[in-house]
C-alpha cells in the first residue's frame, strides 16, 4: 500500500467522506461500548478508528448474512473477494473500503494485519471447537490481537511502537476472551465453543455438559469451576495490558483506559452472576458506562488542551472533513 494519498482519493472526496460516515454508523450501531470509548479520542483520530471497526464488522457480516446452513463456499468466496479488493485497492461495491484503504495508507498499517484477521474469519467457516490453548490462540491472534496492532498507529506512542505492540495485542486478546466467556450460551446456539477443550475437560466439562446447562438454563458446578479458571486467566491478561496505556500518546490514554475499564468490568459482572451465563448476559449498566465516560472526557480534555491536532498531511481533505464533523 502506498504511503501517499492517491489522486483518486482527491477526485472522489465525497465518496470517501460517505465511506467514513458509513463506518462511523456501523460502530455506533453495533459496538456500543467501543463507540463510547472512541468518543474520548481526538476528533482527527476517530474516523480512522471507525474505518478499522467497519472493516472488521463487514467481514463478520459476510459470515452471518448468508444462510449458515448452506455450503460455506459462498461465504469463503466473499471473504476472498474482500481480501483481494483490499490488496488491490479496488473498493467497488463495498461502501466501507474507501475509508479502510485511506486509513491503511495514511497510518501505514500493514496489509498482513488485515489478512491475518481474514484468516481467522475463514476459520469460523469450518472450525467449531478448539482442542487446546495453542489452537485457540491462533484464532485469537487474527480475530483480536491484530485489531490492537491496527489501531496502535492511530493512537500513537511516546516511544517506539514496537514497545507498545505486545500490550496492544494483549488488550485485544483480553476483550476477545471476555466476549467468549460472556457469550458461551449464544455461541453454543451457533454450534461453536470458543474455550479450549482440554482445559474444560480438566474440570469434567465437555460439549454434552454445556448443552445440558443450556437446556436447563443453569450452570453445573463443574462448568462453573471451568469458567472461573478461564475468568482468572483473562483477568491476568487485563492486568498485563494495563501497563501499556502509559506508552500511548497522552491524548489517547483516556480512551484506552476507559475501554479497559468497561470491558474488564464485564468480567466482574460474570463473577457477580456466579457464572450463571445461561440465564443472564453480563452487562455494564448505562449509569456505570456514563460515569466512566464522563471521567474519561475530563481526562481527555485535559490531555488535548495544549496539544495541536495532528498534521493534516496524515489527514487530508476527506479525513479532515470527517474529523471536523466529529469535533
Amino acid at each position: 500500500m502506498s504511503n501517499n494519498i492517491s489522486a483518486a482519493d482527491r477526485r472522489n472526496g465525497a465518496r470517501l467522506r460517505d465511506s467514513y460516515r458509513a463506518c462511523r454508523a456501523l460502530n455506533a450501531r453495533h459496538g456500543r461500548t467501543f463507540f463510547l470509548a472512541t468518543r474520548l479520542l481526538a476528533a482527527d483520530q476517530r474516523p480512522a478508528i471507525h474505518a478499522l471497526y467497519g472493516f472488521a464488522r463487514r467481514a463478520d457480516d459476510i459470515l452471518d448474512e448468508i444462510d449458515p446452513t448452506r455450503d460455506t463456499a459462498e461465504r469463503a468466496a466473499r471473504l476472498d473477494t474482500l481480501a483481494e479488493q483490499l490488496r488491490t485497492g479496488d473498493s467497488q461495491g463495498e461502501v466501507i473500503l474507501p475509508a479502510v484503504l485511506h486509513t491503511a495508507r495514511a497510518y501505514r498499517i500493514p496489509y498482513a494485519l488485515f489478512e491475518s484477521f481474514l484468516d481467522s474469519m475463514r476459520m469460523d467457516l469450518t472450525i467449531t471447537d478448539y482442542p487446546d490453548r495453542r489452537a485457540l490462540d491462533r484464532y485469537i491472534h487474527g480475530s483480536a490481537e491484530v485489531i490492537g496492532l491496527q489501531v496502535l498507529p492511530v493512537l500513537g506512542t511516546v516511544s517506539a511502537m514496537e514497545d507498545a505492540a505486545p500490550y496492544a495485542a494483549a488488550l485485544g486478546k483480553a476483550f476477545q476472551l471476555t466476549n467468549f466467556l460472556r457469550d458461551v450460551d449464544e455461541d453454543l446456539a451457533r454450534d461453536r465453543v470458543y474455550l479450549p477443550a482440554d482445559e474444560l475437560a480438566a474440570y469434567g466439562v465437555d460439549r454434552d455438559l454445556l448443552h445440558w446447562c443450556q437446556a436447563h438454563r443453569r450452570t453445573d458446578p463443574r462448568v462453573r469451576r471451568a469458567l472461573a479458571a478461564q475468568h482468572a486467566l483473562t483477568r491476568e491478561i487485563y492486568t498485563y495490558a494495563r501497563d501499556g496505556v502509559a506508552l500511548l500518546e497522552p491524548r489517547s490514554r483516556p480512551c484506552v483506559a476507559a475501554a479497559h475499564t468497561l470491558y474488564s468490568e464485564i468480567l466482574h459482572r460474570i463473577e457477580d452472576l456466579d457464572f450463571e451465563i445461561f440465564v443472564h448476559r453480563a452487562r455494564v449498566g448505562i449509569p456505570r458506562r456514563a460515569a466512566v465516560g464522563a471521567s474519561g472526557f475530563l481526562r481527555a480534555w485535559r490531555a488535548r488542551r495544549n496539544v495541536p491536532r495532528r498534521d493534516n498531511t496524515i489527514a487530508p481533505a476527506a479525513l479532515r472533513s470527517a474529523a471536523d464533523r466529529e469535533a
